[in-house]
């Protein structure tokens, strides 16, 4: 069965509380609980992370690359900003989709770009969370 990480950065902690009218009223364990039952249908072993922290995203992408098959990754803010969350990203084999529930390229111009962007096999944006079901769909697919 693959393996896929689930990796949200900071601030989606708050997910439901920060600003809905951009992300929506579903929580975070709406999601993962979300994903976790999508997961199983496919077929997909869904382990859920989350970290406000920059080295503790790099910790579990640098850890996925013995126990897991895939990575989604909502890196939040850190998708403007990381070089090290890149960096890591390269260093992992497996396939990578990058997840944005609110379409950055219709926001401010510093989130128009994307340094995961360069390593994710996909990126989904602007679908709200439902973008987290069309990556495990995806990998999936890629996976099978």
């Amino acid at each position: 069965m693959p393996r896929i990480l689930i990796l949200n950065g900071p601030n989606l902690n708050l997910l439901g509380k920060r600003q809905p009218d951009i992300y929506g009223h579903e929580t975070l364990d709406d999601v993962i609980a979300d994903c976790r039952t999508l997961g199983a249908e496919l077929g997909l072993e869904i382990n859920a992370q989350q970290s406000n922290h920059e080295g503790a995203l790099v910790d579990l992408i640098q850890a996925a690359r013995q126990d897991a098959d895939g990575i989604v990754i909502n890196p939040g803010a850190y998708s403007h900003t990381s070089i090290a969350i890149l960096d890591a990203l390269n260093a992992f084999d497996g396939r990578v989709i990058e997840v944005h529930i609110s379409n950055i390229h219709a926001r401010e111009a510093f989130r128009h770009h994307s340094h995961v962007s360069a390593r994710a096999d996909a990126v989904i944006a602007g679908c709200g969370t439902q973008g987290y079901a069309f990556a495990l769909h995806r990998l999936a697919k890629l996976l099978s």
